[in-house]
Formats: C-alpha cells, sequence, structure tokens
C-alpha cells in the first residue's frame, strides 16, 4: 500500500504514517495539493495531509483544498502530539548561541515564538516549506550557523545536534492529520472515537441563516465539536463552513438535518465519517 505525505522524510506527517500505518510504502510530495492529487488520481492508495494544530489553528491550504476540488472522502484521523526542538550541525554547537538564522515552517516558528524572542532576538528567522525541509537544509551547509527548528527524528535522520529540547510555548501542542483514501482502510491499531465532517455554505447572507443550520443539530442533540468559516474566495463576506460532528452521517437523525439543512437552500458537503487514532508519543 502506497501513503502519499507531506515530506520530506521526518516530518511530523511521517510520523503520523509511520505510527499507524508502518506497513505502507511511503510516497513524499513537497506539497499539500500535490499529495491530494496523487490520491486523487490513483497514484497512490491514500494520502496523509496535516489539518489542524492545537496551538495555530488549521492548515487552511488543506480546509481550501477540501472544499474547493473533489477528493476522495476521509477514512481516518491521527492525532500526533507535537515536540519541537532546536537542532544545529554538529561543527556549530559548541557555538549555537551565535546562531544567526533559524529556518522551520510556520506553524513551528509560532509555536517557539517565546523562545526565539527570548533565546534569539538578534537572530533572523525564516519560514521553510516544512520542518523537515529546514532540518534537510542546516545538514547540508555546515558552513552556515543556521539552526532549524523540528522533530527528533529529523535530527537523526539528518544528523543534527539537538542544543535545546521542547522549546514549543505550551505543553498541549498536538496536530490533526486526516487520511484520504479511495478504498475503506484496514488499521490495526485501537481507534479512539468516530466522527464526521462536513462543510456547509449558506444560501444567502440574511439575519439567522446559520442559527438555521445549527439549530437542525441542536434540537435533535447532536453534538458538533468544531465550526468554522473560510472565505469562499469569492469576495468579501462570503464564507463557507466547516463542522465537525461526533457522529455518523449514516445515522438517521443525522441523515433528517442534513436533509433540513438542504431545504434551508444550503449546500452541503460530505467529506466522510471515520475514526481518530493517537500516534505514539
Amino acid at each position: 500500500m502506497k501513503a502519499a505525505f507531506f515530506g520530506p522524510e521526518a516530518t511530523f506527517t511521517d510520523i503520523a504514517v509511520q505510527s499507524v500505518f508502518p506497513e505502507a510504502s511511503r510516497v513524499a510530495y513537497r506539497t499539500i495539493p500535490e499529495c491530494l492529487e496523487a490520491v486523487k488520481t490513483k497514484q497512490v492508495d491514500m494520502a496523509v495531509v496535516p489539518l489542524e494544530n492545537a496551538l495555530e489553528g488549521s492548515v487552511n491550504l488543506t480546509v481550501d483544498y477540501l472544499y474547493h476540488e473533489e477528493l476522495p472522502p476521509i477514512r481516518a484521523e491521527i492525532i500526533v502530539p507535537i515536540e519541537q526542538h532546536f537542532m544545529v550541525h554538529p561543527a556549530n554547537a559548541g557555538a549555537w548561541r551565535e546562531t544567526e538564522k533559524i529556518i522551520s515552517h510556520s506553524h513551528a516558528l509560532a509555536q517557539c515564538h517565546q523562545f526565539l524572542r527570548r533565546e534569539f532576538r538578534h537572530a533572523e528567522v525564516e519560514a521553510m516549506g516544512s520542518t523537515a525541509a529546514a532540518a534537510k537544509y542546516v545538514s547540508e551547509h555546515p558552513e552556515l550557523k543556521w539552526g532549524a527548528i523540528a522533530n527528533e527524528m529529523a535530527a537523526e535522520l539528518y544528523g543534527l545536534e539537538i542544543v535545546r529540547r521542547a522549546i514549543h510555548d505550551y505543553p498541549f501542542n498536538h496536530t490533526r492529520f486526516i487520511v484520504l483514501s479511495n478504498e475503506e482502510l484496514h488499521i490495526e491499531k485501537t481507534p479512539d472515537f468516530l466522527k464526521s465532517t462536513i462543510m456547509v455554505t449558506l444560501p444567502t447572507d440574511k439575519a439567522g441563516s446559520l442559527h438555521q443550520v445549527l439549530s437542525a443539530f441542536a434540537w435533535r442533540k447532536i453534538n458538533l465539536s468544531k465550526l468554522e468559516s473560510r472565505p469562499l474566495k469569492t469576495g468579501l463576506g462570503n464564507y463557507f463552513f466547516m463542522i465537525d460532528l461526533n457522529h455518523s452521517l449514516e445515522e438517521k437523525l443525522v441523515r433528517f438535518s442534513l436533509e433540513e439543512i438542504h431545504a434551508l437552500g444550503c449546500t452541503v458537503k460530505e467529506l466522510g465519517t471515520y475514526y481518530r487514532y493517537m500516534a505514539d508519543k
């Protein structure tokens, strides 16, 4: 089974894949859209991409792609605990406080803002495509006094030395990854709980439209665990809504709710019903 993931090797997405699909043949892609296109065109059996971080919120590129493109359903969700470490090339480990530039993914840099402000006011900060890409770059340029923020797997793979561990600002740092596939997946790991995701577009911008949608769930006692708006990209003030339900889309009350929402003139896109899995620490 081939699994596309947001690469290169040793990203947190790679950790998610290895934790839940240890036997899968992993294929790294440079961008999230490339991962999703790979599973859409059946170049791979599944794609694993980041959806939301507990500190920095949703990955907007993933959310927008789920809305605007026709993709396979979500088959699983993987929760990965995130530990960010500061690492340098071994040649520069003795003088790591003299680091001139720090590189990482934009989310990782934001998650470690207080550490950077406290320890490296003098250093330049630059965003890279991923934490692993940053670690790889530092490993290939020992002549530069640069450091990377990444995970322990990246440090081991690219031969970097971790000089400060667990530098993220808040201890509860987790990221949600979703698994998309054209086929049902057999997962041996024990799941946490069942959930579903839909996207709703309101017919017009009028008072009470969103209230009516939420009421369709509320009076049937259907629990929602997430509600988020994103721009439709058709003009200011136009939004769609991403909603997570702690229920299966096949439950009768959920189907009745969706029928009521359709009757209101809303457009509903069902992304799938799936189980949540916790990655190993």
